[in-house]
């Protein structure tokens, strides 16, 4: 029998493909209306996304990594603004 944190991870598992997959499709889609109609979608799994993750880190299914220090973002940042 699956237990809750199993299936938490599952269907979190299953919306993190469906948004990459959502990028793809959006980006080669050549109808207006059809790629609206993907970046809806995208945003309604987006936001069950977020409240599915929410949820497992409250219950304790997932214990995200440690936040990164301010000097490591402004890092980041330099890096990804010199590759411009």
């Amino acid at each position: 029998m699956l237990q809750d944190k199993d299936i938490v991870n599952d269907y979190l598992n299953g919306l993190n493909a469906s948004l990459k997959s959502y990028a793809g499709y959006i980006s080669e889609a050549n109808n207006a209306q059809l790629r609206q109609t993907l970046i809806n979608l995208r945003n309604g799994d987006e936001s069950r996304q977020r409240k599915v993750y929410s949820y497992s880190i409250q219950n304790g299914f997932y214990k995200p990594a440690q936040a990164a220090s301010q000097q490591e973002i402004q890092q980041v940042q330099s890096e990804l603004s010199a590759g411009q």
